[in-house]
């Protein structure tokens, strides 16, 4: 990251209260999906608004894939993932990533239900985090083509299943 981007970054995320670590750029892989409206359209704004966050840096972002549902009956999901860097911490990166949810209309009615924007945390640098409201590497990850799939299209060598430490 340039000096420049840092310094935009800094001052970005002071105005918006975001808390920043100047300590290093973590590296988070997360999961997109989406089964209702437009899911190809909101997977591709998804991506845009990682992109333009002013605390993350959007690496890449996988092809489309649609896949079978997962739950009860509902509309086939069309999904994708992305790696990204960021200062933020864990946590605050979830936040940061259901508020990106909440912004397209997601609403949490039924468990495993359909939904206009899912966006999961599948894994933040090497961690193993156990917290209650968070599980890194996710825990239901390695069970899923839909994830593993377009995460090998784009992930690092090496990213995928390698956690270091419990936090």
């Amino acid at each position: 990251m340039s000096s420049e981007d840092q310094e935009r970054l800094e001052s970005q995320c002071s105005r918006e209260g975001l808390q920043v670590s100047r300590a290093h750029l973590h590296r988070a892989a997360i999961a997109l999906g989406s089964n209702l409206g437009d899911s190809a359209a909101t997977l591709r704004a998804a991506c845009d608004r990682l992109r333009e966050h002013p605390a993350i840096a959007l690496q890449s972002c996988s092809s489309l894939y649609r896949t079978p549902a997962i739950g009860p009956p509902q509309p086939d999901y069309v999904n994708a993932c992305a790696v990204v860097e960021t200062e933020l911490g864990a946590i605050a990166l979830l936040e940061e990533l259901q508020a990106i949810e909440q912004a397209f209309g997601r609403q949490r009615l039924e468990h495993w239900g359909p939904r206009t924007l899912d966006l999961d945390l599948l894994l933040y640098d090497h961690e193993m985090i156990h917290h209650p409201r968070l599980q890194v590497p996710h825990p239901h990850m390695t069970e899923r083509g839909f994830v593993l799939l377009p995460l090998a299209e784009i992930a690092p060598p090496g990213c995928i299943l390698s956690p270091r430490k419990a936090s």
